[in-house]
């Protein structure tokens, strides 16, 4: 077929870039909206480690959940990054998790959960005024998470 791409080019590969510990307070909860039930999860902080970059989570950001009556949570995070060099790093992450139903009720219930046990995976975007992690900013960033008791483990990646 003229003009047909052929699948010759091999599928991206991800870079690991860094892994955070985000510390958060116990959910706000709004109730049921028209999309499902609402929740705000504020950030109170953590720190993040990685090859090109490390430092802190500040307090200050949430996570605006929405669990949909189909057993996903729809997650929006905004938070900023604090580097060991003092520089800032505001995120924006939205991601998506979804599992059984029990897995789901766990979760929800604070109880610690395999990671394997359910789908946490979200696109981050980074902003910063700082020209030596301007990088980060020009990238798609994706990221693997796992909910725990007071936190959320994250690791995000380059998508190359």
């Amino acid at each position: 077929m003229a003009g047909h791409l052929a699948n010759t080019e091999p599928p991206p590969q991800l870079e690991f870039i860094f892994t955070a510990r985000v510390i958060v307070d116990p959910p706000l909860d709004l109730g049921d909206i028209a999309k499902g039930k609402r929740r705000i999860v504020p950030i109170i902080g953590g720190d993040f480690s990685g090859p090109k970059l490390r430092g802190k989570v500040l307090p200050g950001g949430a996570d605006w959940q929405i669990l949909r009556s189909d057993g996903v949570d729809e997650l929006e995070a905004r938070y900023t990054l604090c580097t060991d060099d003092d520089v800032l790093i505001y995120v924006r992450n939205h991601a998506l998790r979804h599992g059984p139903a029990e897995v789901m009720a766990a979760l929800a219930a604070g109880d610690p959960v395999k990671p394997d046990g359910y789908y946490f995976r979200g696109t981050t975007f980074f902003e910063t005024s700082a020209v030596r992690y301007g990088w980060i900013a020009k990238h798609i960033i994706v990221c693997t998470g796992e909910r725990a008791r007071a936190c959320v483990n994250l690791k995000f990646y380059n998508l190359m």
